[in-house]
């Protein structure tokens, strides 16, 4: 049994008198644990703009969250170093779901087009703001990036290294000129992060169905992948072999 007193765990024992209780919630059958945390999700909501993860494609936090178990998530890249202070306002600091964030490396945060102009990949801008912010701001974000140059991945690492704070790269659209493999073997830090991991397009199994070796060793020089599919960028066909494996 588990007890709560002022939004607090006041006991756990084999058995708690329900009588001594306000309200019994019979959880027989259920999983009791601490509140979850989503790391990859995308909460800045409420600016007005069309089809944009720092507008229409977030949600408020607190109507999808409690309901599921969560109680923290980490929005990932929504908003950048220019408008992190709009997010904060707008939505992490009236939300009873602790937000953190992590840092879109392109200041204007994820509003389409903007992502690839790498005028607003300023790495010395994303650190500031995240040293501004240091309680609230746990990563530096690369989303999205079409472009042949890893340019985008660099100057996220950049202010990562700057803010001692670890990157997530959604690695946008592959392209030969900067292999995957080369992400996770060479261009990321132990500790970093790459998300949308069941994506299609992440080469993960031969013609044999057999794990690439490649993402092992990645994994052993401590990179993390993040399922973060949401509403997209996951194949079972990706994730049940090498979930096995």
């Amino acid at each position: 049994d588990v007890a709560i007193a002022d939004g607090k765990i006041a006991a756990v024992a084999a058995n708690i008198p329900a009588s001594k209780a306000f309200k019994v919630v019979d959880a027989s059958g259920l999983y009791v644990v601490p509140g979850l945390i989503d790391m990859h999700a995308h909460v800045y909501a409420g600016t007005g703009q069309r089809a944009a993860y720092d507008g229409d494609n977030s949600v408020y936090p607190d109507g999808f969250t409690f309901r599921s178990g969560v109680t923290t998530v980490a929005d990932a890249g929504s908003s950048g170093w220019r408008n992190f202070p709009d997010f904060k306002d707008r939505v992490i600091d009236r939300a009873k779901t602790r937000v953190l964030a992590f840092l879109n490396i392109v200041g204007a945060g994820m509003g389409g087009a903007v992502e690839q102009h790498v005028s607003e990949m300023d790495a010395q801008a994303a650190a500031a703001m995240a040293a501004r912010y240091k309680d609230t701001i746990v990563g530096i974000k690369t989303a999205h990036y079409e472009g042949p140059e890893w340019i985008s991945v660099e100057r996220a690492v950049e202010a990562g290294t700057l803010a001692n704070i670890p990157v997530m790269v959604d690695f946008g659209t592959f392209r030969p000129e900067r292999p995957f493999q080369d992400l996770v073997l060479k261009k990321l830090r132990p500790g970093d992060i790459c998300t949308h991991t069941y994506l299609g397009w992440v080469p993960m199994l031969d013609d044999q169905g057999r794990l690439l070796p490649y993402l092992l060793e990645a994994r052993r020089r401590g990179i993390i992948f993040d399922v973060g599919h949401g509403g997209g960028s996951f194949l079972f066909r990706q994730a049940v072999p090498a979930m096995r494996q």
